[in-house]
């Protein structure tokens, strides 16, 4: 496959583990990017945590790992503490993340250092490279070729296009919509195959969210139909969403746009060198 996607972690906000949540999932944000020989994590919430149990599983020598981080609030960091690989000697962990004037490092330290958490961020025995992304200047990581796009939130964040073998893939959450739809979206998300919007809030709940740095299911259709994209994936799941709630969402999503899925923990989406996407 010339590019493929995994999701590890869909919920926004905070984990939300229980029966009623057990089809969806209850991590938060964490997909997986594979572009050839490059490896990719799009966020670093708690779905990190599985993964790094999984590529520890089924490594054939040290693990290699793009951490790409839309953000630093704690749903998209809380994972790394919890990432096996890191302390295992011979990891290579390069975080990356678009430029907010305070060092990734520093911030990463911070929720990794006494007395929160027993073991320092320096202590680790992988070894760690940052990145800084520059908004709308495209970037080479590793097979990948990555493009950064300023979002709509209350603090620093940033939406990216991930492409490879002439595919792409769009990771557009905590993101706020406009009264029009976002231009700086729409350059990024140019027919792209797979687009990731954040689908926090429902359209009636939004009037009393505004500010708050989120979207909505007919915001990524208005998105997805402006820019050409193939597929859209709804995520960032309100915390307080059940299965059944969001399997509401989904079916509503597909009245205003064709190639619609909610993201849900284990799915796996393929993007084949025919031009085919498989889910």
């Amino acid at each position: 496959m010339s590019l493929s996607i995994r999701f590890w972690g869909v919920r926004g906000s905070c984990p939300t583990p229980g029966p009623e949540t057990a089809l969806v999932g209850g991590n938060t944000s964490c997909i997986e990017v594979v572009a050839g020989s490059t490896r990719i994590a799009l966020d670093a919430g708690t779905g990190l945590r599985k993964l790094g149990a999984h590529l520890l599983a089924h490594r054939r020598g040290p693990v290699e790992l793009t951490v790409l981080l839309s953000h630093v609030h704690w749903d998209h960091i809380q994972g790394l503490p919890f990432f096996a690989p890191i302390y295992v000697p011979g990891t290579r962990l390069v975080v990356a993340g678009g430029v907010t004037g305070t060092p990734l490092g520093d911030t990463l330290r911070r929720q990794m250092s006494a007395p929160t958490f027993p073991v320092d961020w320096k202590d680790v025995p992988a070894t760690r490279e940052y990145v800084e992304m520059r908004d709308g200047i495209p970037a080479r990581l590793g097979d990948a070729e990555v493009r950064t796009a300023r979002a709509n939130h209350p603090d620093a964040v940033f939406a990216y296009r991930v492409e490879h073998g002439g595919h792409s893939v769009v990771y557009a959450t905590d993101t706020e919509h406009y009264a029009c739809v976002d231009p700086r979206l729409v350059t990024l998300a140019r027919d792209a195959d797979v687009l990731v919007y954040d689908a926090q809030y429902l359209p009636e709940e939004y009037a009393g969210k505004v500010g708050w740095g989120h979207s909505t299911y007919e915001a990524g259709a208005a998105l997805a139909r402006a820019a050409g994209v193939r597929k859209l994936v709804l995520f960032h799941h309100d915390p307080s969403r059940t299965d059944e709630d969001v399997e509401a969402i989904e079916k509503r999503a597909r009245d205003v746009f064709d190639d619609v899925v909610a993201a849900r923990e284990g799915l796996t989406i393929e993007l084949g060198e025919s031009g085919s996407i498989a889910a």
